[in-house]
C-alpha cells in the first residue's frame, strides 16, 4: 500500500513561498505521475500542478503557473511543490497524489493514492 505524507503547509504573508515536501512510501514511486491538487475552503478541489515520473514533463494550472514550480526526487521518494509570490486566493489545503500509470494527469479522479493534505494559509 502506497502511502503519501505531506508536509510544509504554515501561514506565511502574501508575495512569500512556501515549499511543500510530499513523501511516498511503500511502493514503487519512481514509477509514479504525481500531482498536487488543493482544495480551499467551500471550493472543490482543484489541480495545481503534475510531474511524470521522470520528471521529464511538468503541466501547471494557469492560476499557478509561473510562480509554482513542481520537481521530483525519486532517490528520496520525494516530490516538491515550490510556491513563490503566493497570494491569499492560494490559500488551501494541499495534497499530493500518485499516478501508478506514470503519467501527469490534472483529472483527480485518475489517480490512485492520495495525503491527507498540509494546510497553506497566505495572509494579506
Amino acid at each position: 500500500q502506497v502511502q503519501l505524507v505531506e508536509s510544509g503547509g504554515g501561514l506565511v504573508q502574501a508575495g512569500g513561498s512556501l515549499r511543500l515536501s510530499c513523501a511516498a512510501s511503500g511502493g514503487t514511486f519512481s514509477r509514479y505521475g504525481m500531482g498536487w491538487f488543493r482544495q480551499a475552503p467551500g471550493k472543490e478541489r482543484e489541480f495545481v500542478a503534475g510531474i511524470s515520473w521522470s520528471g521529464g514533463f511538468t503541466y501547471y494550472a494557469d492560476s499557478v503557473k509561473g510562480r509554482f514550480t513542481i520537481s521530483r526526487d525519486n532517490a528520496k521518494n520525494t516530490v516538491y511543490l515550490r510556491m513563490n509570490s503566493l497570494k491569499p486566493e492560494d490559500t488551501a489545503v494541499y495534497y499530493c497524489a500518485a499516478d501508478v500509470a506514470g503519467r501527469v494527469r490534472t483529472d483527480q479522479a485518475l489517480y490512485d493514492y492520495w495525503g491527507q493534505g498540509t494546510q497553506v494559509t497566505v495572509s494579506s
